[in-house]
This record gives C-alpha cells, sequence and structure tokens, in this order.
C-alpha cells in the first residue's frame, strides 16, 4: 500500500466514524473502562521528560509525552475496552525503555530506577497487576544477567519457568519472544502460551503472532507444502515437480555468511548422491537478482532448482515454513513428507547414508 492510500484510507475511516459518531460513542461508554498507571521514577524528583509509545493494532506509535513531577510521580491514563500495551523511554539518545500492559480497568502502581551503569529502566516494585508483576521478574532477571554470568546463564531456564507457569497471562505472549531466535527449539513452550492465551485474547497482535509461528510449525511426517517461485530465468519452478526423489529444501542467501560456509557441504552432499535420486531445491531470501546469481555461480551451486521472489524475509516460500533464520534446511521424502528439519553437514551425510542405504 502506498502512503497516498493510506492517507486516503484513514480520511474515509474518519469520516465513516464522524457519521456514525454517536452509535460509536454509546458503544464507547458502554465497553470503556478507565486504566491508570500511577508511576515513580525514582531519582527523577527534579523533573525528566518520559516519551510515552502506545501499541496500536500492529504497530507502536508514540502517543504523548510528560514530566515527572517534584517527587518523580507521572499519571497515564486511558478510556479503552482493550488491553492498554505502552513503552515508556526518556527523551534521550539511545534510552532504555520499559514496557507497560494493563488490562481494562486496572489501577496499576509502578516504581523504576534508571541504572546509568547499565543504561537500563529498572522496575522496583508494581502492585495492581498480575501481568507487571510477572513484566518486572524478567526485568530485574535482565538487569541481573547484565553483571552477573552465572545470572545470565540461568536466565533462559528462569524465563522458560516463569513462562511455563503463568501460561494464562498475557505477558507471557509478549515475554516469549525473548526465545524467538531460537524458536525451533521452543516450539512446544510457544504452543503452550499461544493455547493459554488464545481463548481470552484471541485477536491480540501478541497471540496473533504466536499463533502463527506455531501453526507453521512443520513437523516430521508432515507432508512438505509446495513452493511454486520463479528461478533464475523468471521460470516457475515447483517443489511438488520433484516428487519421487530425495529432495534438500536449503532456504538461504548471498549475504548470509553462514549460509555461504555450509554450501561446499551441499554441494559435495549434492555431487555423492544426486545419481542416487537426490535433489537440492535452494530458496533464497535474497533481495538483489545480481547478488542471488553471483553467489550461484561463486559457489558452485549446479544444481537446476533455484528459486526466489526477491523479497527477502517477506518471500512466500520463508513465510509458508516459518523461516525465522537462515541457513534453514527441510528434508523431503519420495512421496512429499518431512524426514527432518535443519540438517547440516555430517548430520545431512548420514541421513542420506542411512536412506539410500550405504
Amino acid at each position: 500500500m502506498k502512503k497516498n492510500e493510506i492517507k486516503d484510507n484513514a480520511n474515509w475511516l474518519l469520516k465513516i466514524m464522524l457519521c456514525v459518531g454517536m452509535v460509536f460513542n454509546l458503544q464507547f461508554s458502554v465497553h470503556a473502562q478507565k486504566t491508570v498507571l500511577n508511576g515513580t521514577f525514582v531519582g527523577a524528583e527534579g523533573g525528566v521528560p518520559l516519551l510515552v509509545s502506545e501499541l496500536q493494532g500492529d504497530r507502536l506509535v508514540p502517543s504523548d509525552t510528560l514530566r515527572t513531577d517534584d517527587k518523580g510521580r507521572f499519571k497515564i491514563e486511558r478510556n479503552s475496552a482493550d488491553e492498554v500495551f505502552l513503552v515508556l523511554s526518556m527523551m534521550k539518545e539511545q534510552s532504555p525503555v520499559v514496557h507497560v500492559l494493563m488490562l481494562p480497568g486496572e489501577k496499576v502502581t509502578m516504581s523504576l530506577t534508571y541504572r546509568p551503569d547499565l543504561n537500563f529502566l529498572q522496575v522496583n516494585s508494581v502492585k495492581g497487576s498480575d501481568n507487571m508483576t510477572m513484566y518486572m521478574q524478567y526485568n530485574n532477571m535482565v538487569a541481573a544477567s547484565a553483571t552477573d554470568p552465572a545470572a545470565k546463564s540461568a536466565m533462559p531456564a528462569a524465563v522458560e519457568k516463569m513462562l511455563r507457569d503463568n501460561p494464562n497471562l498475557l505477558m507471557s505472549a509478549f515475554l516469549v519472544t525473548f526465545f524467538e531466535e531460537a524458536f525451533d527449539d521452543y516450539v512446544p513452550l510457544f504452543r503452550t502460551v499461544r493455547d493459554g492465551t488464545v481463548g481470552a485474547y484471541p485477536n491480540h497482535t501478541f497471540v496473533k503472532h504466536i499463533d502463527q509461528k506455531v501453526r507453521a510449525v512443520l513437523a516430521v511426517g508432515d507432508m512438505a507444502p509446495d513452493i511454486e517461485l520463479p528461478g533464475p530465468d523468471g521460470t516457475m519452478r515447483r517443489l511438488s515437480d520433484l516428487r519421487g526423489k530425495v529432495v534438500l529444501v536449503d532456504f538461504w542467501a548471498s549475504w548470509c555468511g553462514p549460509c555461504r560456509r555450509e554450501n561446499p557441504n551441499v554441494v559435495r552432499t549434492y555431487y555423492r548422491y544426486h545419481d542416487k535420486g537426490f535433489e537440492v531445491f535452494s530458496v533464497s531470501l535474497d533481495n538483489s537478482r545480481d547478488k542471488w546469481l553471483q553467489a550461484i555461480h561463486a559457489d558452485g551451486l549446479v544444481w537446476p532448482n533455484h528459486v526466489s521472489d526477491l523479497k527477502g524475509w517477506s518471500s512466500a516460500g520463508g513465510r509458508l515454513y516459518g523461516i525465522m533464520s537462515i541457513p534453514a534446511t527441510v528434508l523431503v521424502d519420495r512421496e512429499g513428507k518431512i524426514l527432518a528439519r535443519n540438517l547440516r553437514g555430517p548430520q545431512l551425510e548420514q541421513k542420506l547414508k542411512e536412506i539410500f542405504a550405504e
């Protein structure tokens, strides 16, 4: 959508809202509740400006500025029928942030401190909200891990336990993203949090995000979704056209260092097993056609099955398979079912050795 289209749609929506204003206001008065955050910024008694950003749909939008009073106090009020998610930051470059999640009608009290040694906003106390009490625990773990190697080492397990103990809290759907980069290793945890929150908050941005991630998980034994994307010459190529072969679906990109370092292993494996019925179907997450083709040539990726829509992380193939990091691979059997995920180097070669009974 173009910028002018966004503006036109916004104007159209405003007109509609004005036309039905009486009905809207009546509904709003019935469902909206006053939600209040009473905050104290310890050490900011002289008055410190704060920026307030608010989650609106799936976007974080700056919505307000405020200043602490002579006792470091500040207050934020919202009239809303929905959950309120705010991000507070100091009005300075590279400011740390603190997250606030409140349910409709809650009256939350919070105390926080700026720690210049860590450039960190630490939450000291919370009252009136289970979600924010949980966030305080997480916030304090982060602070401790910054200076204590033992706390840093213990933090993943501690966060996981906290989430498993509180799967129904909406804050869990936000904090589970602590494990986003290791999603494949924490799928059961994401599923637990999704199952715990989707009933009460089916349309919340956080819940929809983890629900989509969990739904995109492909397990061993599932049918591999078909990928149909253009090759270097523009010809459409389909994964399903390789049915009857054992296929390595390889997600990579020219700009990905680990992918390029893994490519010699894939090439060696291809030469060894191709005559036995092994194929590689390479899905590039590149944006540049020239760099994509240069990398294919430079790395000697001789198989013909190269595809890309040149949309980077928005690649249709990557989204279809829930790819969050690369290199990533999916091994597909002759019937089109998933045999394994993320096999590389010796692991891939050992699996192919078993399949082809060497």
